[in-house]
Parts: structure tokens; sequence; C-alpha cells
């Protein structure tokens, strides 16, 4: 593993490090869910989850832009576009009521 990490070249660890943080802030958005609901006694989706949904896609799709991996940007960008349609629709309605 180490032999790995030393024979990438700074430009490949740059990307690998964005994927990495794009996939840990899209991961985290399940466990901030869960605490939410815990909290709310009931299953809730808290408007972060959709920013840490944005950004990790992002990240995600930076990543597989780099590695030239068309299923992950297919994937990631119809998930980005969904994840800011759900904010919009959140904040639609909260100008709404």
């Amino acid at each position: 593993m180490i032999n790995y990490f030393n024979s990438l070249t700074a430009y490949e660890l740059f990307f690998l490090f964005v994927g990495f943080f794009g996939q840990a802030l899209f991961a985290s958005r399940f466990i901030i869910q869960w605490i939410y609901s815990e909290k709310k006694g009931e299953s809730h989706i808290p408007v972060v989850f959709w920013y840490l949904s944005i950004f990790g896609g992002f990240g995600l799709l930076i990543y597989a832009i780099f590695r030239k991996d068309p299923v992950i940007i297919v994937g990631q960008t119809f998930g980005v576009f969904i994840y800011l349609r759900n904010l919009i629709l959140i904040y639609k309605k909260d100008k709404n009521e």
C-alpha cells in the first residue's frame, strides 16, 4: 500500500485526496441523517443532507473525470442535479409558507 502512494505524482495524489474527501462528505450525510432522525424520533432528512450530497457528489465527479470513468461520471452528474433540485423544492416551499 505504501508503495502505491509513493508511486503517485503530486497531481495524482491531489485528485486521490479530492476523491477521498468527496467520498467522506457523501458518506457522512447518512450519519447526519441518522442522528437527526433519532433526535426527531422519526425518519427525516435535514437540509444539510442535500448539501453534503452536492459537495460530496462534486468531489466524486471531479475524481471520476480525472480517472476518465464514464460510469461514475454519469451517476454523479445525474445525482448532483437531483440533489440541487431537492434544495430548490425545499427553499421554494419555505418561501411560499
